[in-house]
């Protein structure tokens, strides 16, 4: 078996638990709950069929861990493995008939997104099939990006968390915390810095591979790409479902950036009020 037959073959078994698993339990946050997962878990495949000789490789898989059990972390402390199932779904479900949500289900909650986390692991394919080409000094410069996005994206989760936490006790002391949603720290210049260090630390995936390849253009550039667009559609439902929210949710956006952080263009209300 070749590493991409071990790859494709961990996906199918990953496909038809996911979609089992939804149909059991009414829940389809099955692939959410593998997502931190499986892209380490293909490059950690081909570093494996490099017999662990490859440093390139070998570095590729451990950064790829350190973002899974990150984002593992997270999503585990949001209640993600306790039967959470992520709220974007339950509204989409509600405004679907009951035989098109299942559809959308298999074609894209379990087959697309599945997918997709193949195709952003595809770099180390790249990197498996170039290990003449050595790990240089461009690599460590990569390993520190990557790292530094990896800060960034914990600290914007932790802003979050925090923000959410604090909301809850306001909401158990019976008073509303405005503008009800995160605006300080990182969500300054960013309405969703956690996307954009998301997105970039699989942009350095695809660069680590492409210096392989000694270029840039290759075919599994899909992966980053595809990321990308369903982070951007990601954000504009999430958008749709807070616009209804909060009121104050217009001003933010007209204020802060959607997803890369750049300069406010005017202020938005601080968080205030006192709980009882």
């Amino acid at each position: 078996m070749t590493a991409i037959d071990a790859v494709l073959w961990v996906a199918g078994s990953a496909c038809a638990f996911a979609w089992i698993a939804s149909l059991l339990s009414r829940d389809t946050s099955w692939v959410d709950r593998l997502w931190s997962v499986l892209p380490e878990i293909y490059v950690w495949i081909f570093a494996a069929r490099a017999h662990f000789t490859d440093a390139r490789l070998d570095t590729m898989a451990i950064l790829a861990t350190l973002w899974g059990l990150r984002l593992t972390y997270n999503f585990a402390r949001k209640g993600g493995y306790r039967g959470v199932e992520d709220y974007r779904w339950a509204v989409l479900r509600d405004s679907m008939a009951r035989w098109q949500f299942q559809v959308f289900n298999f074609f894209f909650i379990v087959l697309y997104q599945n997918a997709l986390l193949v195709l952003i692991a595809l770099p180390a394919l790249g990197a498996y099939q170039n290990r003449t080409n050595g790990f240089d000094a461009l690599d460590v410069v990569l390993v520190v990006i990557f790292l530094a996005l990896l800060l960034g994206e914990t600290v914007a989760d932790q802003q979050q968390w925090t923000f959410h936490q604090e909301k809850k006790r306001w909401a158990d002391a019976g008073r509303t915390l405005e503008p009800g949603f995160c605006v300080d720290g990182l969500f300054r210049f960013s309405r969703h810095p956690n996307y954009f260090f998301e997105i970039a630390q699989w942009w350095i995936m695809f660069a680590f591979g492409a210096l392989a390849a000694r270029s840039a253009v290759q075919w599994w550039v899909l992966g980053p790409v595809l990321l990308t667009l369903l982070f951007v559609g990601s954000t504009r439902f999430t958008e749709q479902i807070s616009s209804s929210k909060y009121p104050l949710y217009a001003q933010y956006q007209a204020t802060t950036s959607p997803i890369i952080p750049w300069r406010r263009r005017g202020e938005v209300p601080a968080a205030s009020g006192t709980p009882l």
